[in-house]
């Protein structure tokens, strides 16, 4: 009797933690649907600054540890749906930020999940857009929509505002009727501007602490002393939220003795949330800039590009035609 072998597919994976070097390409068991999941063949895969951060680290934030396969943004299609999944046919093209800040492993040629992690691939984006949408997307709307609930007229400030957060950002505030001031090289000023940005600052040539006042909201996507600093931006009942980890700078002391709402998010797989992400796609209200595709076997180069910082929007890594 012969034996049933079990699928195989590629992947990127490490064993330990270092620099890009360490990630390298595997033949693995193509994993299986259980109750509620989903097999996604994943056509695409974003790379986000967490991705970099725990290869280096060897360590997810969830406390994970190597060996391990990185990336959680995925666009594909599903290919097979397990037990009680009503939501996803196979053959639906669908992109989402599964299990994070669990391992995905999205940088994989197939991936499961929890069907309620995903959402239908807005019928105007390709595979490469997709996957660049999902977790920049989701930290946008959850720090500005659901955690400082931005209204018409409020005026916001996003730092690194061309940045994978940042440029998604600056439209998710403009579809909610904010005036948005972003900080940026000049370079990317016209860039920032297209999006919808009413101001914008310099920050190698203008401290933008000095300048800017009565802000409602401010995005933190940097970290460092930038809470403390935008804190002089902020006016009183004001909100600053940071996408950082926490550390010893970030400024909550001063923020309640300056009545100013100060707080640190993590963003959260949602489906809601990916609704209404593709909802502004649908209406023209938002567009996610591919700053670099590279192969799924170039995970390494991905990495050593994106941790330049100096990208405008997002990589992806292309898996499947």
């Amino acid at each position: 009797m012969s034996e049933t072998r079990t699928p195989q597919m590629r992947a990127v994976s490490q064993d330990t933690a270092g620099g890009p070097d360490v990630l390298k390409m595997i033949t693995t068991d193509r994993p299986v649907p259980g109750p509620t999941e989903i097999l996604v063949r994943v056509h695409a895969a974003g790379v986000n600054p967490t991705d970099w951060k725990s290869r280096a680290q060897g360590e997810f934030l969830s406390g994970a540890k190597a060996p391990f396969t990185l990336g959680f943004d995925v666009s594909g299609v599903v290919e097979a749906v397990g037990l009680g999944v009503t939501v996803f046919a196979p053959g639906d093209k669908v992109f989402g930020m599964p299990r994070f800040p669990h391992p995905a492993g999205a940088y994989a040629e197939y991936v499961t999940a929890p069907a309620r992690h995903f959402a239908h691939l807005p019928a105007s984006l390709d595979h490469l857009q997709g996957a660049a949408l999902p977790l920049a997307s989701l930290t946008a709307w959850q720090a500005l929509v659901d955690t400082a609930d931005v209204q018409p007229g409020a005026r916001v400030l996003v730092h690194a505002a061309a940045g994978g957060v940042g440029h998604l950002a600056v439209q998710i505030a403009k579809s909610r009727g904010a005036y948005v001031i972003g900080t940026a090289r000049q370079a990317k000023h016209d860039f920032l501007r297209g999006l919808g940005a009413d101001e914008l600052v310099d920050y190698t040539q203008q401290d933008f602490a000095e300048t800017l006042r009565d802000i409602d909201i401010v995005l933190d996507t940097i970290g460092g002393d930038y809470g403390a600093r935008s804190l002089r931006t902020l006016r009183p009942g004001g909100t600053l939220v940071s996408i950082l980890p926490l550390d010893d700078s970030f400024p909550a002391a001063q923020a309640r003795e300056a009545g100013i709402r100060a707080g640190f998010l993590i963003v959260e797989p949602d489906q809601a949330g990916l609704h209404a992400v593709a909802d502004l796609v649908n209406s023209g209200k938002l567009q996610v800039n591919v700053d670099t595709v590279l192969p799924l076997e170039e995970a390494a180069k991905a990495h050593t590009l994106g941790e330049t910082g100096r990208t405008t929007g997002k990589i992806v890594l292309s898996v499947a035609p």
